[in-house]
């Protein structure tokens, strides 16, 4: 698979940080499959936590644009959506297994960020970002 595949499979990555974050937003956690009416706190924390899906979304696309010199930006946005899976496997440590829509999300959090990491390093190597490249 090359260059130009793996453009698409993090491009939609972005797209999937982008819906997750506007519809986390404007809908709020009874939004979810499985979700529930909350209180005022966990619905303010939702709504805010699911700016940074938007804005890592956001980036990623961004990063597209120049994908050598951008390629840290797009790697620490996956390795944190990675790490996001292991706070989910908390969450099922601590209060049980979520509805399967996000045990799906948790196993691609896993599994797959993990070998679209290393498939950006195969296909863009692992050069440090030139700061003058990343503003353009």
């Amino acid at each position: 698979m090359g260059r130009r595949t793996l453009v698409v499979v993090v491009a939609v990555l972005g797209g999937v940080a982008v819906l997750s974050g506007i519809l986390g937003i404007t809908g709020g956690p009874d939004a979810l499959p499985g979700g529930e009416p909350v209180n005022a706190t966990v619905d303010s924390q939702y709504r805010f936590a699911n700016v940074f899906w938007l804005t890592a979304g956001l980036l990623v696309w961004w990063s597209l644009r120049r994908p050598e010199q951008r390629s840290e930006v797009t790697r620490a946005i996956l390795a944190i959506a990675a790490v996001g899976g292991v706070a989910r496997l908390l969450s099922v440590a601590v209060t049980g297994w979520p509805h399967p829509v996000f045990v799906a999300v948790m196993v691609l959090e896993l599994t797959v960020v993990p070998l679209v990491i290393w498939w950006h390093v195969l296909t863009f190597g692992r050069a440090p970002m030139d700061r003058s490249a990343a503003t353009r």
